[in-house]
């Protein structure tokens, strides 16, 4: 039997990754048992045993009980909450790892949060002698992995991802920008949102579609004060997956300022609706396209620049290079 272990996975790119090798493991009628998250209860594709998952809440502790429980019971074992098993078991153990701020933590991020990110990325590395591969989604994630942590041959990069595609006809919107992301602090929406006053300021065209959700109040009430003062930004907050592969058709540019990212799943969706990407000079966006242009995310006139260069010149076409591999994973677990 194999065990996936999602126990630190709830929301966000991760949750649509996890509820994908879920749809595929149970279509593919894998041995399968799940430990899932208990915020996720009931909220998750249909696992067809219901003997074959459990509910836990996301703490160490609860974790490792489960382990000393069942360490002798799975042949497979795929950690895909980045931290490996808390005790060495009979498995042979694959550990995804999907979070880059446990190695490389951005000097914009607050202090509160920088603290948090240190503790779990000690207990990474406390816990790395308990897994016998790391999996990744990226070479630029291999790289940064093998760097931090001294590996070398347990790395495999093995990309997965849902494709988001329909047949609908949808009108592209000219010089439209679109960044579909969390609020959170590293995702830098404060840097586009000051680069999108500047450019704006200076070419009085364009629309910014953002997705923050209402649990981000302070980015919220930063948004909501912009679009009072005038500047074309529309805000969708939570959309759902069914319903976003219509953003993508719909805008004509992807933007992506985020500091920080180990696969930018956005990217490869806006890639695969042929938006034109405009992102980050940073390694996480070469590593899965070639962009049509890149700004410094740090500086807001910079990516002002971008957009600029995005509305008046005819910019090359971005290429995709990372597609999806699900089938080596199943392969590789079967």
């Amino acid at each position: 039997m194999i065990l996936l272990d999602a126990i630190y996975i709830n929301n966000s790119g991760g949750k649509i990754l996890l509820d994908y090798l879920i749809t595929k493991f149970e279509s593919e009628k894998l041995l399968v048992f799940y430990l899932l998250d208990n915020r996720i209860k009931n909220n998750h594709p249909k696992i067809n045993d219901s003997k074959n998952f459990i509910y836990l809440n996301a703490s160490l502790l609860e974790r490792h009980k489960f382990y000393k429980k069942n360490k002798n019971k799975f042949k497979k074992i795929l950690c895909f909450g980045n931290i490996p098993p808390s005790i060495r078991t009979d498995a042979v153990v694959y550990t995804y790892f999907h979070q880059k701020l446990f190695l490389e933590i951005p000097t914009q991020i607050a202090f509160k949060q920088r603290l948090i990110f240190k503790f779990k990325s000690a207990i990474f590395t406390f816990f790395k002698k308990n897994t016998d591969f790391w999996l990744v989604q990226t070479k630029a994630m291999e790289e940064s992995l093998s760097k931090k942590m001294n590996l070398k041959s347990s790395i495999l990069k093995m990309p997965f991802y849902p494709e988001l595609k329909n047949s609908d006809d949808v009108i592209r919107n000219v010089n439209s920008f679109l960044y579909v992301s969390s609020g959170s602090e590293h995702k830098n929406h404060k840097n586009l949102l000051e680069g999108f006053k500047l450019f704006y300021g200076q070419n009085t065209d364009g629309t910014l579609h953002l997705t923050v959700d209402e649990n981000f109040t302070e980015l919220n009430q930063i948004i909501n004060e912009l679009i009072k003062n005038g500047y074309p930004i529309v805000n969708h907050g939570f959309v759902e997956r069914s319903k976003i592969i219509n953003l993508y058709k719909s805008c004509t540019f992807v933007i992506y300022p985020s500091l920080s990212e180990s696969f930018g799943l956005g990217i490869i969706e806006a890639l695969e609706n042929k938006c034109s990407i405009i992102g980050a000079n940073l390694p996480y966006t070469f590593a899965v396209c070639e962009p049509s242009l890149v700004f410094d995310p740090y500086s807001s006139k910079s990516i002002c620049e971008s957009l600029k260069s995005a509305c008046q010149n005819n910019i090359k076409p971005s290429k995709q290079l990372v597609f999806n591999e699900i089938d080596s994973l199943i392969t590789l677990l079967s």
